[in-house]
């Protein structure tokens, strides 16, 4: 595919979406963002949210692609999981297939398959020790469920309405890993990056899911998938781990939030606190 110049990047205002308008622009893409709150420094920025249909219309009219970052990102009752994850994200892509917007990225979780058992813990796996991709869906959450259909509608719209879509299982993307379990599942802000880029421009992807992640040598997933788009990843969380064992210790392997893919989502999961 060729690169795309304009992509619309949902959820610009959010965590992953502030550290990716600085970043995307490196790789020549011009960004038109979209968050329910106010950018600060992007007045020209789109104020709306995933339920106003007409706005979300007016948003990708003319982008090449979409960058889907926008929902809420830990659990919330299900009513608002529903309104923003679920018929947020279905609002999305009809506005893209109206619009004839050929390829989508999905901010997926590593939560959409959440109860998937963890990797030992230790240095370094052995490669076929890795959760793989076509791991069945095991959400921990309401907001794990709402990736997992995030996932299935893009198959439905790959494959009635021949629009692509990469959907990211992303695990942790932070400037540094903050806990023990993240460092299997941390994806540097880079890395994010060069992800986001290879997805947007890979040729013939129809719908594949990747995991998000660096070459991390605690990695607990399979990257193939990641890879065959063309994503090199260049970070490691590994020169984090000393300082993080020695104040968290090693991870529990009967502490369910140690031994589960989810971490603390499966047991006690951060609630959206707005």
């Amino acid at each position: 595919m060729p690169a795309p110049r304009t992509v619309l990047l949902t959820g610009a205002a959010g965590g992953l979406g502030t550290l990716m308008r600085s970043l995307l622009p490196e790789y020549g893409y011009t960004l038109r963002l979209f968050d329910v709150r106010p950018i600060e420094d992007a007045p020209e920025a789109i104020t709306a949210d995933l339920t106003d249909k007409e706005a979300l219309r007016e948003a990708v009219r003319g982008v090449d692609a979409v960058l889907h970052l926008a929902g809420i990102s830990l659990e919330a009752p299900f009513e608002k999981i529903l309104r923003s994850n679920i018929e947020g994200t279905y609002n999305l892509y009809e506005a893209a297939r109206l619009e004839g917007v050929p390829r989508i990225v999905f901010a997926s979780s590593n939560h959409a398959v959440g109860f998937t058992p963890a990797p030992r813990a230790g240095t370094p796996l052995d490669p076929s020790a890795l959760i793989p991709i076509d791991t069945p869906h095991r959400p921990d959450t309401f907001y794990g469920l709402s990736k997992c259909f995030g996932e299935d509608l893009a198959q439905l719209y790959w494959d009635k309405h021949g629009l692509e879509t990469v959907s990211v299982r992303i695990g942790s993307c932070f400037p540094e890993p903050t806990g023990v379990r993240m460092l299997s599942v941390w994806m540097s802000p880079a890395d994010g990056a060069r992800l986001f880029h290879a997805a947007l421009t890979a040729e013939e992807v129809g719908h594949t899911v990747v995991h998000g992640s660096s070459a991390n040598t605690r990695l607990w997933w399979d990257l193939t998938s990641a890879r065959a788009l063309g994503y090199e990843p260049q970070d490691d969380s590994e020169p984090y781990a000393e300082k993080l064992i020695a104040e968290q210790g090693e991870l529990d392997p009967e502490n369910p939030a140690h031994s589960h893919l989810g971490g603390h989502f499966v047991s006690d999961p951060p609630i959206w606190p707005y």
